[in-house]
Order: structure tokens, then sequence, then C-alpha cells
């Protein structure tokens, strides 16, 4: 048996890091500040500011009955540009990803911290969550970059009458979605790395001697068997009485 909790160290914490990328990816997709929309009429917009998520828009205005007009953008809509229905599919693919990324994780963190006997299927377990969270990281990272060029770029959207948004703004900025959606990128990327240079186990496994097929402890220390102990040196295999006790017959 070959004991691997002290050479996981690094896998451990790259799970830590992957539940809080997966929580800063859920965040990410959930709010709607992607893009930040300054308006020069404030006549509805009277904070000059509306809010460009991939799934809705908002704004403040006190001339409309609400506090915060919010209106929804369809996968489906046609003003929508290409880098909006894109994220909404990969940002959902991400989270789908982180998740089941996270649950690989921590089976195999349990086969490495529980000493699970059976660990042939290691070696598959730590690349199936290494690639599980490079795949999330780049699922979250492509719409980001992409929607980032676009307001960097000042790109225009047009919108339909009842958003009552310009086409163009006066000028756009990015939103804190960019900034906590990137910083989860990186920190998901990382992680999937350190699970897939974890090279420890796979040359120790394929070295390890065959198992025993009698049964053995899951300690450091070996112990004989039942077998063992009723064989005796000279080969007999059947217990012999003490001499100590044999007594002779008085006639």
């Amino acid at each position: 048996m070959i004991y691997l909790a002290h050479t996981a160290h690094w896998q451990f914490l790259g799970l830590v890091a992957g539940c809080l990328a997966w929580i800063l990816i859920m965040t990410t997709a959930s709010i709607n500040e992607w893009r930040l929309w300054h308006v020069a009429n404030t006549s509805v917009i009277t904070s000059g500011v509306a809010w460009v998520g991939i799934w809705k828009v908002c704004f403040y205005s006190h001339t409309l009955p609400k506090m915060e007009n919010c209106q929804s953008i369809s996968i489906s809509d046609p003003f929508a540009p290409a880098e909006i229905p894109v994220a909404q599919v990969l940002m959902v693919l991400a989270v789908t990803c982180g998740l089941a990324g996270n649950i690989s994780a921590a089976v195999a963190m349990r086969m490495v911290y529980f000493s699970v006997e059976d660990r042939r299927n290691i070696r598959l377990v730590f690349v199936l969550v290494g690639s599980l969270y490079l795949l999330t990281g780049m699922f979250c990272l492509v719409p980001l970059v992409w929607n980032m060029s676009s307001v960097l770029n000042n790109s225009t959207i047009d919108f339909p009458p009842e958003f009552y948004l310009p086409v163009a703004p006066v000028r756009q900025q990015l939103g804190s979605a960019i900034g906590v959606g990137i910083f989860a990128s990186i920190l998901m990327l990382i992680s999937g790395m350190l699970f897939l240079c974890y090279q420890y186990v796979w040359q120790k496994l394929s070295s390890e001697a065959p198992r025993d097929t009698r049964v053995q402890l899951y300690s450091p220390w070996t112990e004989m068997t039942l077998s063992q102990k009723s064989e005796l040196p000279n080969g007999d295999k059947q217990g012999r009485d003490n001499p100590a006790f044999h007594t002779e017959e008085v006639s």
C-alpha cells in the first residue's frame, strides 16, 4: 500500500481554489455589470448610466414607475450582438463543468487522503479533474475577453424602443463582472494545472508491487497472516505439543 497524503497538499489547495473560482463564475454569470453605458439623454435614464449584462439591461429612472427598470435579453433576440448569446451559452457550460470538476476533485482527494486501496483509476480521476477545470476556465474566459473587446471598441447595440437606450452610447466602461470573471478564470486554470501536474502518483503506481492476495493492514507495518503463523520452520503445518507439559507414565 502506497501512502500519498503527504504528496497532494498543492492539489488540495487547487480544490479550494477551484471551489472559490466556481462561486465567482456563478457570480459573474448572474450580475448585470458587464458593460456600463453612459448616455447623453437623461430624461428617462436619470442616472445617465445603464448596466448591460448578458441576461438583461437595467438602469435607474425617477420618471418611470419602478426605481430599477430591467429588460431581459434572450438568446433569440435579433438585436443582440453575437458575443451576448455566445456568452449566455458558455457561462452556463462553465458553471456546469465547474460543478463536475469540484465533485471529481473531491473524489480524487478522498482517494489520496483516505488511503483507498483500489487506486487503479486514480490517474484517470486526476486527469479528469484537471481537464474539467481547464475547460471551465476557457468557457468563462472566452466570452469575457470578447465582451471586453467590444467595450474597448465602443461597439453599438441596436436596442428596441422599449429599452430606452440609444444605439451608441457616449462612452462605455468595463463592468465589475469582467474583472471578477477574469480573476475566476485564471484561478480555475491554475487549479487545473495543479491537478494535471501531479506526477508523483503516476510514477509510484507504475512501480507498485502486485498486491498479496492475503489480507493486509492499512499501516506501514506488516503483520503475519494466519496462514504464515501456522507454518513452522521445519515445514510441518501441524502443531506440536510443548515438551515441558509431557509426563511419564508411572507403571
